[in-house]
């Protein structure tokens, strides 16, 4: 069925139940948004980074690694966690700045918030944002975008020297020096840093707008 469904005869506004975060739809989405820029509440905004953002997580992305890590045998399952990982850093840098990846034809023209490159979305996760910053330089995460990222997407498999571990001994998330991620150590740290978000995002001005942007083009 169709995300949209019109009612003509009765002159019903048309509806928009596509499912965006759970059991919430685009049509809640559209509540929710009113009521954010009429009262702009710290609760409101609390109530979108939980039923919203974290969810929308939780369900497709955090969930899944969970089950992963605790039913994994350490024979493998490492690059299925760090496959999901990456999927995950563009929408959350993407959601930080509220745009959206618009593939380009021959002629075609970004719009505003749009952009057309992965790799730099990607990198900027990794360079701009605690506690990936600390490890990762533009070089460093730009060899990890093209032997971890798009290796395990494009050819399931690890390129440029890069390997997989389950956990270091010291928290450390990744050695850049000798190419290793630390996938369990990684996923703390994206659990840390949407933690950190959603503080934030109750505050933050230009976190908000970039929210309500992206959250409008998940609903189209």
């Amino acid at each position: 069925m169709p995300p949209m469904q019109l009612s003509r005869s009765n002159g019903v506004a048309p509806t928009n139940d596509l499912h965006i975060a759970g059991w919430n739809t685009a049509d809640d989405w559209k509540d929710l948004r009113a009521k954010l820029l009429g009262r702009d509440t710290e609760e409101l905004w609390t109530s979108a980074y939980k039923d919203y953002y974290r969810q929308r997580l939780e369900l497709r992305y955090l969930g899944p690694i969970k089950a992963l890590r605790e039913s994994g045998s350490y024979q493998g399952e490492g690059f299925s966690i760090v496959a999901i990982q990456c999927t995950l850093f563009e929408f959350l840098q993407s959601t930080i700045d509220g745009t959206n990846y618009r593939f380009l034809k021959k002629g075609d023209k970004l719009g505003p918030y749009e952009y057309s490159s992965s790799k730099d979305v990607f990198v900027a996760f990794l360079t701009k944002n605690e506690p990936f910053s600390k490890i990762f330089n533009e070089d460093t995460a730009f060899d990890f975008y093209i032997g971890v990222r798009c290796g395990l997407l494009h050819e399931a498999r690890t390129k440029n020297d890069w390997t997989i571990s389950a956990k270091s001994h010291n928290s450390l998330i990744a050695d850049t020096q000798r190419k290793i991620v630390y996938r369990d150590n990684f996923q703390d740290a994206i659990l840390l840093f949407i933690e950190d978000y959603g503080v934030r995002l109750v505050k933050d001005k230009e976190l908000q707008a970039a929210f309500i942007r992206k959250f409008d083009k998940l609903c189209e």
